[in-house]
């Protein structure tokens, strides 16, 4: 894993050296810097070392010196396009870096090659005989890439931080940014927190022109739902045999690595797949496993992990996270995340990092198997939801909102007053703000409140409702799949994974999301995704032989964090200071801080946003 950055146009070598230094974290073993003086491109690498430790330097060139490369993430298919590639005349010159596939991939196939990758990636690649660069990144968005365009100089990066080290760029805070971060919770793409620079989606390459000047994004992968019209008289059986194949594949690919490597075990059903899959793959007695506990009972499932650790015979490592120790992350965690996300589960994704790169270099995860299966506690609220809209008279929806506003507000994880009045809120909009409102911090009303300014709803969740409207699929599951999938994994829970292990120079693997194993899953109906009430249901079913029952069917309990409890009880503080910096409505936000402490309203993902956006513009 490495962090890389660079710029066309105004800029000096000072530049390039403080723009890959601001990314040491992400690539704490080596530096690497390119210039090309006729064209004014500067190119500079961070790299954390895992494959090809003495060959896979960066940037690298092709033998004939016309084109060079920086790259972030993995290829793990790397070998197999290497034999393709040598079979087309390609002559490698590093062991196995999977780095220099990508040189001769471009070179043999063109900017179309990323569609034969399986992996994770960001990368810049620099065409000198045509003066351009191509930047791409992977389908989900696993890594990240930002890029801005301002007068003569186009620039990008890792992170914001390194952008900001140039000193021919300025950049400015983005109403509308800010606006989807109250509103998500996270800054969706291609919107950041400064109006002048962009996300490069998931599934997009943009090519910019030197000579022209001219800049050009496409989309070359889009996660489509495509129900299979017709389906065997056994598909279940069928699907749960390819599933169990495919996600064993997956995690094998993903053990590829010449440095220690473990796995993230929570105790839920999608990390202790990927640890059992990785324990008969590599052997138990080579397998670390990591885990994350909780003081607080009702968030803490730590002992499944436990569990899982002995059943697979794993060397198990665990820590808890209290508020102590919670709250002297906080500051730490937001002078150093590259742009504010208000997700409090970034807390323990943090320390679980931190707790496994004492050990390991590389780790494995569960991330994405929530997204495709239906994994989610919205997903249960579909079906009543519907017929609630539907019979319901809209004064006496209004008055069930007024009764269930006086139910007594719990911070215990997912209670059941939570789960009520969201369900209901988001029930006041019409179907395809469902899922983003259910999610959301502030509703558009609070919006318009806090910034002063008319909040358009459409606009505003314009990602979530393009999710919704490009489903190709008609069933209400699938279209919240897509949103989850593609809106929420890509610029919550991958960003949440990326900045959280990053900062402690930790690579994190995805199988889940391997690109034959979403091929599969995106084709199978919704209906053997959520069967009643049951979440996961194929996948469940197809891991009965790799795991216990007690692990795949007990209750659901996600990486949740009690800070709505800690901030009622004045643990963690939103102080004056904090609010003031945001430039926001001082009253608006004294008055919902002021019903959350007085237990009257549940504001606690919006006070944490506030926390971290407060302590995020300190920096």
């Amino acid at each position: 894993m490495c962090g890389i950055t660079g710029f066309a146009g105004n800029g000096t070598r000072d530049d390039i050296r403080r723009m890959t230094d601001a990314l040491a974290h992400r690539g704490p073993d080596a530096d690497g810097f390119w210039h090309d003086p006729s064209a004014g491109v500067f190119l500079g690498h961070r790299r954390l070392s895992i494959l090809d430790l003495s060959g896979g330097a960066q940037p690298m060139r092709a033998s004939d010196g016309d084109l060079v490369v920086i790259f972030n993430g993995e290829i793990y298919n790397h070998l197999d396009l290497r034999k393709d590639l040598e079979r087309e005349g390609a002559v490698f010159v590093t062991d196995h870096a999977d780095t220099e596939v990508l040189l001769h991939a471009y070179r043999h196939w063109g900017d179309d090659f990323v569609n034969n990758l399986n992996g994770m990636w960001a990368f810049a690649l620099y065409d000198r005989s045509r003066k351009r660069l191509l930047l791409s990144r992977d389908r989900f968005g696993k890594k990240p890439l930002f890029y801005t365009h301002q007068g003569d100089t186009f620039a990008f990066a890792s992170e914001l931080s390194a952008l900001r080290c140039h000193g021919a760029l300025h950049f400015s805070l983005s109403e509308k940014g800010l606006k989807k971060y109250f509103a998500y919770g996270y800054i969706p793409a291609p919107h950041t927190v400064f109006s002048e620079v962009s996300k490069l989606p998931g599934g997009h390459s943009l090519s910019f022109d030197l000579t022209m000047g001219e800049l050009r994004v496409w989309r070359y992968w889009e996660f489509e739902i495509e129900p299979f019209e017709e389906l065997p008289h056994n598909a279940e059986e069928i699907w749960c045999e390819q599933i169990r194949e495919l996600l064993g594949a997956a995690v094998k690919r993903r053990l590829m690595s010449d440095v220690p490597l473990g796995v993230f075990l929570s105790g839920g059903i999608d990390s202790s797949a990927v640890t059992a899959y990785a324990v008969r793959h590599a052997g138990a007695e080579r397998m670390k496993t990591f885990c994350i506990g909780f003081a607080e009972n009702d968030f803490d499932e730590s002992r499944y992990a436990d569990k899982v650790s002995k059943l697979l015979g794993t060397s198990h490592h665990e820590e808890v996270l209290s508020l102590e120790i919670a709250s002297g992350l906080v500051p730490e965690i937001a002078r150093r995340l590259d742009e504010p996300m208000g997700d409090p589960s970034l807390l323990p994704t943090f320390l679980l990092s931190r707790h496994t790169r004492r050990a390991v270099t590389v780790a494995l995860g569960g991330d994405g198997g929530d997204e495709l299966f239906a994994g989610y506690d919205p997903f249960r609220a579909l079906a009543v939801s519907q017929v609630y809209q539907r019979i319901m008279p809209k004064p006496l929806h209004k008055a069930v909102s007024l009764f269930a506003s006086i139910l007594p507000v719990s911070h215990r994880y997912m209670s059941l007053d939570f789960r009520i009045k969201r369900t209901l809120r988001g029930l006041d909009y019409p179907p395809h703000l469902w899922p983003a409102i259910w999610m959301s911090t502030l509703l558009p009303r609070q919006l318009t409140e806090l910034f002063g300014t008319p909040t358009d709803i459409e606009d505003l969740y314009a990602e979530a409702v393009t999710a919704w409207d490009r489903c190709r699929s008609n069933n209400v599951v699938d279209k919240v799949l897509c949103f989850f999938t593609k809106l929420y994994l890509q610029d919550d829970i991958l960003v949440k994974a990326d900045r959280a292990s990053m900062m402690v120079s930790l690579e994190v693997r995805a199988p889940f999301l391997d690109i034959d194993l979403v091929n599969l899953v995106r084709r199978i109906p919704a209906s053997y995704k959520l069967r009643g009430n049951t979440t996961k249901y194929l996948l469940k079913k197809a891991l009965e032989p790799v795991l216990p029952r007690e692990i795949l069917y007990r209750k659901k309990k996600g990486f949740g964090v009690p800070v709505g409890r800690w901030l009622k009880e004045r643990r963690i503080v939103v102080t004056q200071a904090e609010m003031a910096r945001t430039g926001l409505n001082m009253a608006v936000m004294n008055r919902l801080y002021d019903e959350h402490i007085a237990g009257k309203s549940d504001h606690r993902l919006f006070l944490w946003n506030l926390k971290v956006l407060g302590s995020w513009l300190e920096t």
